[in-house]
């Protein structure tokens, strides 16, 4: 029968293991309370892994010993679950076990605690071996105690302390139960986002590691920050959860590419596929003024004129179709071109370049006609209404928000709403800072070249000059980056991770 302060012990000590939300100081809690509330001297904390029992954790008070409890790996070969062995026995028959003397027990093989107390000048006396299991009756590990002492000698365990061992076992395998099913939900959405970003991603060959890039620079800023903040440099801070719901945004912010037409995803000139028909016609007017020479309706250097202008415009098109930027000279020149015409001399005309083209044509940089930046600028209100789908919970709840505003800037001149500062948390303006920084870096895209770094950040302080984006995101994503050479930043964007890059 368990004493009246033995009960007031389990049901508090219950209650700070059933509070805890972190899953290694759940493990190194048991230990401790186990081994204080029945007063032992040591105690292992087993694991089991791949068939095998792992060790966790190990304390030994009197020989000052503690190993595993800030979650480092413990170099010790794992338990074979080998019923001779009575960790392992406890494991496969999901019994307690109680063993007054090891010494004076032939129940089991103890030759690896007594070769342990040969090399250390250790004698292990009493043990109590617990499995632990969780709400499914899956083996969780072992808890093994040893050496209970009382008045400075080894006494053996009591039935009490099997009833406490049980009680604390329990509590902490139904804890431990919800932060693994916690664990599991998390999983299954990560997986989610995962796969969305990567269909994003995989949807076209000029977009294959963008998602990827953008989470882990976000990561890499959100780390920097917190050193900032250590360093006494700023207020901001990125906790396990604000990290992140930053993260998921990130992940998640151009899925509304899924339904952006490939026609426009994928536009690497101005033109496209409308350059063989302007090749056609112009062949085709050079053979109507031809015909018309032949004909006598222009005279021979009429017509060597116009050949001549049709093959110096036709090479200039070309040109201009990948030109990286047009002057207004050039521009001028397309206007010029797209004026004329050839008179059929019935009221009909061919003119030397459609509307469609010449607007092609018109594009100062870029491959984008007004109307086609118009769609792509439509994913963001996509990707806030797909988002506007999902359940996420409150830990996640501002998810969306953030990654529905990765192009607006502080001074309103970014898009969808022309969002100012005001209204423009943390995670969007590093979301913006870092999307333009992949978008001037990236090295996929057919229709510009990369830009180095040094370039890319001038650009990115201009742009916080301009009032569009914070200047210290700016500096501290450059200070973050300058950590990390670009070939990493690649190999982590090539793994399957959706954030592989971490450097505290």
């Amino acid at each position: 029968m368990l004493t009246k302060e033995a009960l007031n012990r389990i049901v508090r000590d219950g209650i700070e293991l059933t509070a805890e939300k972190d899953k290694n100081k759940l493990f190194e809690k048991l230990l401790k309370t186990a081994m204080e509330i029945t007063g032992c001297d040591a105690g292992t904390l087993y694991l089991y892994r791949n068939g095998a029992l792992s060790f966790k954790m190990m304390k030994t008070l009197s020989q000052g010993v503690s190993r595993g409890e800030n979650g480092e790996t413990i170099d010790l070969p794992p338990v074979a679950l080998r019923e001779e062995n009575v960790c392992a026995f406890a494991a496969i028959r999901r019994e307690l076990v109680n063993i007054p003397d090891v010494y004076s027990s032939d129940r089991f093989d103890f030759s690896g605690p007594k070769r342990y107390d040969a090399i250390t000048g250790y004698r292990t006396g009493s043990m109590i071996v617990l499995p632990l299991e969780d709400a499914e009756t899956e083996l969780i590990g072992v808890l093994q105690l040893m050496n209970k002492t009382e008045k400075d000698r080894v006494v053996p365990f009591t039935e009490e302390d099997e009833l406490i061992l049980r009680s604390l076992g329990s509590m902490t395998a139904v804890s431990l139960a919800n932060m693994l099913y916690i664990e599991e939900i998390k999983e299954q959405m990560l997986s989610f986002v995962q796969a969305f970003a990567t269909a994003v991603d995989e949807r076209t060959p000029y977009n294959g590691s963008h998602t990827r890039k953008v989470t882990i620079y976000a990561d890499l800023l959100a780390t920097h920050i917190n050193r900032q903040h250590l360093a006494g440099k700023t207020e901001e801070w990125f906790d396990d959860n604000r990290r992140e719901q930053l993260l998921l945004s990130a992940a998640l912010h151009d899925i509304g590419k899924m339904v952006v037409p490939l026609s426009v995803m994928n536009k690497s000139t101005r033109l496209e596929e409308r350059l063989p028909f302007i090749r056609q016609r112009f062949e085709l007017l050079r053979a109507l003024y031809e015909a018309d020479s032949l004909k006598g309706k222009i005279t021979r250097e009429a017509f060597e004129t116009a050949e001549k202008y049709l093959a110096e415009s036709l090479s200039f098109i070309e040109q201009t179709n990948t030109a990286g930027f047009l002057t207004d000279e050039s521009l001028d020149r397309v206007r010029k071109i797209a004026s004329r015409a050839y008179d059929y001399g019935d009221g009909r005309t061919l003119p030397y370049l459609t509307e469609e083209e010449r607007d092609c044509l018109l594009i100062r940089k870029g491959t984008l006609t007004q109307s086609e930046r118009r769609v792509m600028e439509s994913h963001v209100e996509t990707t806030e209404k797909i988002l506007r789908k999902v359940r996420f919970n409150r830990k996640y709840g501002r998810v969306t928000d953030f990654a529905a505003s990765h192009h607006e800037f502080l001074n309103g001149s970014g898009y969808p709403r022309h969002l100012t500062a005001e209204a423009l948390p943390l995670e969007a303006r590093i979301l913006t800072v870092v999307d333009t920084f992949d978008a001037l870096t990236c090295t996929d895209r057919p229709y510009k070249k990369p830009i180095p770094r040094p370039r890319a950040f001038a650009i990115l302080h201009d742009m916080a000059a301009e009032g569009k984006v914070e200047e210290r995101l700016v500096q501290w994503l450059e200070e973050a980056v300058e950590q990390v050479p670009p070939e990493e930043i690649e190999r982590a964007a090539a793994t399957d991770g959706w954030c592989a890059i971490r450097h505290e």
